[in-house]
Protein backbone atom coordinates (compact mmCIF):
# COMPACT_ATOMS: atom_id res chain seq x y z
CA UNK A 1 0.00 0.00 0.00
CA UNK A 2 3.00 2.50 -0.40
CA UNK A 3 1.86 5.83 -1.38
CA UNK A 4 -1.49 4.81 -1.61
CA UNK A 5 -3.95 8.28 -0.77
CA UNK A 6 -6.67 7.55 1.67
CA UNK A 7 -9.03 10.37 3.29
CA UNK A 8 -11.25 9.72 5.93
CA UNK A 9 -13.92 11.99 6.47
CA UNK A 10 -15.47 11.78 10.19
CA UNK A 11 -16.54 14.42 12.72
CA UNK A 12 -15.34 12.07 15.72
CA UNK A 13 -11.29 12.81 15.77
CA UNK A 14 -10.76 10.13 17.60
CA UNK A 15 -12.35 7.98 15.54
CA UNK A 16 -10.63 9.90 12.50
CA UNK A 17 -7.12 9.64 14.54
CA UNK A 18 -7.59 5.80 14.75
CA UNK A 19 -8.58 4.98 11.23
CA UNK A 20 -5.54 7.36 10.10
CA UNK A 21 -2.88 5.24 12.72
CA UNK A 22 -4.07 2.05 11.69
CA UNK A 23 -3.39 2.67 7.58
CA UNK A 24 -0.13 4.76 8.01
CA UNK A 25 1.08 1.69 9.82
CA UNK A 26 0.65 -0.39 6.66
CA UNK A 27 2.16 2.23 4.55
CA UNK A 28 -1.34 4.34 3.04
CA UNK A 29 -0.68 8.12 3.20
CA UNK A 30 -4.03 9.66 4.98
CA UNK A 31 -5.38 13.00 5.29
CA UNK A 32 -8.07 13.56 7.45
CA UNK A 33 -11.46 16.26 7.09
CA UNK A 34 -13.65 17.22 10.46
CA UNK A 35 -16.85 17.21 7.99
CA UNK A 36 -18.73 16.92 4.63
CA UNK A 37 -17.32 20.42 2.92
CA UNK A 38 -13.77 20.24 4.20
CA UNK A 39 -14.03 16.45 2.91
CA UNK A 40 -15.19 17.42 -0.28
CA UNK A 41 -12.31 20.37 -0.43
CA UNK A 42 -9.32 17.63 0.34
CA UNK A 43 -10.83 15.36 -2.22
CA UNK A 44 -11.00 17.86 -5.29
CA UNK A 45 -7.47 19.29 -4.35
CA UNK A 46 -5.87 15.73 -3.39
CA UNK A 47 -7.87 13.03 -5.55
CA UNK A 48 -7.17 9.92 -2.90
CA UNK A 49 -7.18 6.44 -3.98
CA UNK A 50 -9.57 5.79 -1.50
CA UNK A 51 -12.28 7.53 0.97
CA UNK A 52 -13.34 6.01 3.99
CA UNK A 53 -17.02 8.19 5.12
CA UNK A 54 -18.56 8.70 8.04
CA UNK A 55 -22.46 8.60 7.52
CA UNK A 56 -23.77 10.53 10.20
CA UNK A 57 -22.07 14.27 10.34
CA UNK A 58 -23.95 17.51 11.17
CA UNK A 59 -24.15 20.18 8.04
CA UNK A 60 -23.43 17.91 5.15
CA UNK A 61 -23.96 14.54 5.68
CA UNK A 62 -22.05 11.63 4.11
CA UNK A 63 -24.77 10.61 1.89
CA UNK A 64 -24.11 14.48 0.54
CA UNK A 65 -20.97 13.63 0.04
CA UNK A 66 -21.12 10.58 -1.28
CA UNK A 67 -23.19 11.99 -3.97
CA UNK A 68 -21.38 14.60 -5.12
CA UNK A 69 -17.87 12.24 -5.37
CA UNK A 70 -20.15 10.20 -7.29
CA UNK A 71 -21.04 12.93 -9.81
CA UNK A 72 -17.37 12.90 -10.77
CA UNK A 73 -15.35 9.83 -9.72
CA UNK A 74 -15.76 5.80 -9.18
CA UNK A 75 -13.18 6.37 -6.65
CA UNK A 76 -13.50 3.39 -3.97
CA UNK A 77 -15.83 4.78 -0.84
CA UNK A 78 -15.99 2.84 2.08
CA UNK A 79 -18.79 4.36 4.74
CA UNK A 80 -18.58 4.39 8.55
CA UNK A 81 -21.42 4.14 10.19
CA UNK A 82 -23.62 3.45 14.23
CA UNK A 83 -26.57 1.97 12.03
CA UNK A 84 -25.93 -1.61 11.31
CA UNK A 85 -29.58 -2.80 10.08
CA UNK A 86 -29.62 -4.07 6.74
CA UNK A 87 -32.16 -0.99 4.84
CA UNK A 88 -29.17 1.01 5.96
CA UNK A 89 -26.58 -1.53 3.79
CA UNK A 90 -28.42 -1.60 0.94
CA UNK A 91 -28.88 2.63 0.89
CA UNK A 92 -24.99 2.93 0.91
CA UNK A 93 -24.31 -0.01 -1.41
CA UNK A 94 -27.06 1.02 -4.11
CA UNK A 95 -26.12 4.67 -3.49
CA UNK A 96 -22.41 4.10 -5.12
CA UNK A 97 -20.35 2.75 -1.74
CA UNK A 98 -18.25 0.38 -2.60
CA UNK A 99 -18.51 -1.38 1.42
CA UNK A 100 -19.99 -0.38 4.27
CA UNK A 101 -18.27 -0.73 8.44
CA UNK A 102 -20.27 -0.51 11.42
CA UNK A 103 -19.21 1.32 14.28
CA UNK A 104 -17.20 0.28 16.72
CA UNK A 105 -15.28 -1.72 14.44
CA UNK A 106 -12.35 -3.95 14.81
CA UNK A 107 -9.15 -2.86 13.48
CA UNK A 108 -7.96 -5.98 11.49
CA UNK A 109 -11.48 -6.13 9.98
CA UNK A 110 -11.07 -2.38 8.69
CA UNK A 111 -7.55 -2.93 7.30
CA UNK A 112 -9.07 -6.19 5.74
CA UNK A 113 -11.67 -4.10 3.83
CA UNK A 114 -9.97 -1.16 2.81
CA UNK A 115 -6.98 -3.92 1.27
CA UNK A 116 -9.55 -6.03 -0.01
CA UNK A 117 -10.80 -2.37 -1.87
CA UNK A 118 -7.58 -1.27 -3.04
CA UNK A 119 -6.72 -4.45 -4.41
CA UNK A 120 -9.89 -5.02 -6.56
CA UNK A 121 -9.40 -0.95 -7.68
CA UNK A 122 -5.66 -2.19 -9.29
CA UNK A 123 -7.82 -4.86 -10.86
CA UNK A 124 -10.39 -2.61 -12.65
CA UNK A 125 -7.27 -0.17 -13.37
CA UNK A 126 -5.52 -3.26 -15.42
CA UNK A 127 -8.96 -4.44 -16.67
CA UNK A 128 -9.55 -1.41 -18.43
CA UNK A 129 -6.96 -1.36 -20.69
CA UNK A 130 -9.10 -3.39 -22.91
CA UNK A 131 -10.42 0.37 -24.17
CA UNK A 132 -14.16 -1.15 -25.21
CA UNK A 133 -16.62 -4.23 -25.80
CA UNK A 134 -19.70 -4.69 -27.75
CA UNK A 135 -21.86 -7.05 -29.14
CA UNK A 136 -25.24 -7.70 -30.73
CA UNK A 137 -26.94 -6.33 -26.87
CA UNK A 138 -24.89 -3.59 -25.38
CA UNK A 139 -21.99 -1.84 -25.72
CA UNK A 140 -19.40 -0.59 -22.97
CA UNK A 141 -16.80 1.99 -22.94
CA UNK A 142 -14.02 1.11 -19.76
CA UNK A 143 -12.82 4.40 -20.23
CA UNK A 144 -15.39 6.53 -20.02
CA UNK A 145 -17.15 3.84 -17.98
CA UNK A 146 -20.34 4.17 -20.21
CA UNK A 147 -22.65 1.42 -21.02
CA UNK A 148 -25.62 1.63 -23.93
CA UNK A 149 -27.85 -0.66 -25.09
CA UNK A 150 -28.98 0.07 -28.43
CA UNK A 151 -29.69 3.86 -28.79
CA UNK A 152 -29.91 4.00 -25.25
CA UNK A 153 -27.11 5.05 -22.64
CA UNK A 154 -27.61 3.33 -18.89
CA UNK A 155 -27.30 4.53 -16.00
CA UNK A 156 -25.35 2.33 -13.65
CA UNK A 157 -23.57 2.97 -9.80
CA UNK A 158 -19.91 1.86 -9.90
CA UNK A 159 -21.01 -1.58 -8.36
CA UNK A 160 -23.13 -2.34 -11.05
CA UNK A 161 -20.91 -0.91 -13.37
CA UNK A 162 -18.00 -3.74 -11.97
CA UNK A 163 -20.81 -6.72 -12.08
CA UNK A 164 -21.82 -6.21 -15.74
CA UNK A 165 -17.83 -5.71 -16.90
CA UNK A 166 -17.13 -9.13 -14.81
CA UNK A 167 -19.91 -10.93 -16.76
CA UNK A 168 -18.88 -9.58 -20.04
CA UNK A 169 -15.23 -10.35 -19.57
CA UNK A 170 -16.45 -14.07 -18.46
CA UNK A 171 -18.64 -14.48 -21.79
CA UNK A 172 -20.90 -17.86 -20.96
CA UNK A 173 -19.00 -19.03 -18.43
CA UNK A 174 -21.34 -19.51 -15.13
CA UNK A 175 -19.90 -17.63 -12.09
CA UNK A 176 -20.78 -18.99 -8.87
CA UNK A 177 -22.15 -16.60 -5.71
CA UNK A 178 -18.62 -16.60 -3.97
CA UNK A 179 -16.71 -15.97 -7.47
CA UNK A 180 -19.15 -13.02 -8.14
CA UNK A 181 -17.97 -11.59 -4.11
CA UNK A 182 -14.16 -12.04 -5.02
CA UNK A 183 -14.66 -10.28 -8.54
CA UNK A 184 -16.96 -7.93 -7.86
CA UNK A 185 -16.96 -6.93 -4.12
CA UNK A 186 -13.20 -7.63 -3.48
CA UNK A 187 -13.75 -10.69 -1.27
CA UNK A 188 -16.45 -12.04 0.72
CA UNK A 189 -15.68 -11.09 4.15
CA UNK A 190 -18.25 -9.85 6.11
CA UNK A 191 -20.92 -9.00 2.75
CA UNK A 192 -23.63 -11.55 2.28
CA UNK A 193 -24.66 -13.52 -0.79
CA UNK A 194 -28.13 -12.18 -0.77
CA UNK A 195 -26.04 -8.94 -2.24
CA UNK A 196 -25.37 -10.63 -5.18
CA UNK A 197 -29.44 -11.64 -5.98
CA UNK A 198 -30.32 -7.99 -5.12
CA UNK A 199 -27.57 -6.18 -7.61
CA UNK A 200 -28.16 -8.76 -10.52
CA UNK A 201 -31.85 -7.78 -10.14
CA UNK A 202 -30.82 -3.92 -10.13
CA UNK A 203 -28.63 -4.84 -13.30
CA UNK A 204 -31.06 -7.02 -15.31
CA UNK A 205 -33.91 -4.15 -14.51
CA UNK A 206 -31.64 -0.96 -15.62
CA UNK A 207 -30.47 -3.35 -18.98
CA UNK A 208 -34.41 -4.30 -19.26
CA UNK A 209 -36.83 -1.47 -17.68
CA UNK A 210 -39.69 -3.02 -19.68
CA UNK A 211 -38.94 -7.00 -19.02
CA UNK A 212 -35.51 -7.65 -16.80
CA UNK A 213 -36.14 -11.18 -17.69
CA UNK A 214 -34.88 -10.62 -21.05
CA UNK A 215 -31.80 -9.46 -19.86
CA UNK A 216 -28.65 -11.51 -21.53
CA UNK A 217 -27.91 -12.41 -17.42
CA UNK A 218 -29.28 -16.05 -17.36
CA UNK A 219 -30.02 -17.60 -13.64
CA UNK A 220 -27.69 -21.08 -13.51
CA UNK A 221 -30.06 -23.02 -10.80
CA UNK A 222 -27.95 -24.37 -7.83
CA UNK A 223 -24.79 -23.02 -9.92
CA UNK A 224 -25.13 -19.09 -10.11
CA UNK A 225 -25.39 -16.59 -13.26
CA UNK A 226 -23.75 -16.21 -17.07
CA UNK A 227 -23.72 -13.98 -19.40
CA UNK A 228 -24.87 -15.34 -22.82
CA UNK A 229 -24.68 -12.04 -25.76
CA UNK A 230 -27.20 -12.54 -28.66
CA UNK A 231 -25.10 -13.70 -31.44
CA UNK A 232 -21.97 -14.91 -29.58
Amino acid sequence: MSDLRVLVVDDDDDIRVLVATLLERIGAVVRQAPDGREGLREFHAWRPDLVILDINMPGMNGWNVLERIRDMSDVPVLMLTARGDELERVRGLHAGADDYVVKPFGKQELVARVQALLRRAAQGTSQDEQESYADAYLSIDWGQRRVTVGDREVQLTPLEFRLLSTFVRNPRLVLSRDQLLELVWGDAYGVGGDQVKLYIGYLRRKLEPTGADQAPIETVRGFGYRYTAPGR
